[in-house]
C-alpha cells in the first residue's frame, strides 16, 4: 500500500511540475509584455532588468544593452569609497578640502558649489551624502579622486564581478562635452547584479552596507520615478540619473533601487530611458508604471 502511494505522489510530481513551470514562464512573459508596452511611450531606448533577489526569478526588456549611467554611477563610486573605508585606507570622519576648480560647471547639480561657491573642506561621510544622497555632482568627483579614480572603481567593480558598469569620466568630462556620457554606461543586468550585490553585502562591511542603503532611502531625487506609483511607505533604496536634452532627444532618465515587499522580500530594479523625444512628465511615469506593476507581480498570492 505504502509503495503504490508513494508511486502515485512520484507520478503526481512528475506531471505537476512542468505544468507549474510553464505556468511560471507565461507569467514572467506576461510581465514582460506589460513592461515592453509601458516602454513603447518613451519614443526612444528602455531598458529594464527587475529580480526577486531571494529567488532569482527575473523579468528584463533590453538587458543586455547599453545606456548611459548618468548620475547612477555616483551608486558604484560611492560603494568603492565605502569599500576603501572598510580596508582601513579611508576613514568617514576623514576631512577632504573641495577647492573651486573641482566644482563642476553651472547647470549640473552641485549644492555644494552653490553653498560654497570659494570651496569648503568636508568629511568623506559628508561627501557621500551629498553624492549618493543629494546627487551633487562636484562631491561626486571629489569621491572619484579620493577613491584613485576611474580605474580603481573599476578595479572593485571587477572585484565583484560586476563587467556591464562602467565609470570612465568624471562629472566635469561628461557636463563638457554631451557624447562623453555615453562612456559611462551599464546594462540593465549588471546595474541589477550590482544592487544584488549591496543587499547580499559583498566586499562592504554591515554598517557600510545599512550607511549606504540609508542614503539611498533618504535622497530627495526622483520622486516620481520607481516610487511614484508604490504603495505609501514602501522602502525604496535608490539611485537616480538624469541628462540633459539636445536636439529633442533627453539621452538618459533612469532609476535603480531595491523595493522591499510587504512580506518582507525584496526585489532590484533598474529602468534606463535613453535617447527619448518624450516629455519629463512621460518619462518619469513609464518607470514609475514598471515598478507598480512588478510591485503587483511579485506582491501576488503565488509569490
Amino acid at each position: 500500500m505504502k509503495y503504490m502511494i508513494g508511486k502515485f505522489l512520484l507520478v503526481f510530481l512528475l506531471f505537476s511540475l512542468p505544468s507549474a513551470v510553464l505556468a511560471q514562464g507565461r507569467a514572467i512573459e506576461g510581465l514582460r509584455s506589460e513592461i515592453a508596452n509601458c516602454a513603447s511611450s518613451a519614443q526612444g531606448r528602455v531598458g529594464v532588468m527587475a529580480m526577486l533577489l531571494e529567488t532569482g526569478e527575473s523579468v528584463s526588456l533590453s538587458g543586455d544593452q547599453r545606456f548611459p549611467l548618468q548620475s547612477v554611477y555616483k551608486f558604484p563610486i560611492g560603494m568603492a569609497t565605502l569599500h576603501l573605508v572598510d580596508q582601513g585606507r579611508l576613514s568617514l570622519r576623514q576631512k577632504v578640502k573641495v577647492i573651486k576648480s573641482e566644482y563642476v560647471r553651472s547647470g549640473q547639480h552641485s549644492p555644494i558649489r552653490d553653498k560654497f561657491p570659494q570651496g569648503v573642506t568636508l568629511t568623506i561621510q559628508d561627501l557621500l551624502r551629498y553624492a549618493v544622497s543629494e546627487s551633487d555632482g562636484s562631491a561626486s568627483d571629489v569621491l572619484l579622486r579620493v577613491a584613485g579614480g576611474p580605474v580603481a572603481v573599476m578595479k572593485y567593480l571587477h572585484q565583484l564581478g560586476i563587467d556591464g558598469v562602467i565609470v570612465a569620466d568624471t562629472e566635469k568630462e561628461i557636463g563638457r562635452d554631451v557624447s562623453v556620457q555615453y562612456r559611462n554606461w551599464a546594462t540593465p543586468q549588471s546595474a541589477v547584479a550590482l544592487l544584488h550585490a549591496l543587499q547580499e553585502g559583498k566586499h562592504l562591511s554591515s554598517a557600510n552596507r545599512a550607511l549606504l542603503l540609508k542614503l539611498m532611502i533618504e535622497t530627495p531625487t526622483g520622486m516620481r520615478r520607481l516610487k511614484g506609483l508604490l504603495p505609501a511607505g514602501t522602502i525604496v533604496a535608490h539611485k537616480t540619473g538624469t541628462s540633459g536634452t539636445t536636439d529633442g532627444l533627453t539621452h538618459a532618465t533612469n532609476d535603480i533601487g531595491i523595493v522591499t515587499l510587504p512580506n518582507g522580500q525584496h526585489f532590484a530594479i533598474a529602468v534606463f530611458v535613453s535617447d527619448s523625444k518624450a516629455n519629463a512628465e512621460t518619462r518619469e511615469e513609464l518607470i514609475a508604471k514598471i515598478a507598480r506593476i512588478t510591485w503587483d507581480y511579485w506582491s501576488s498570492p503565488q509569490h
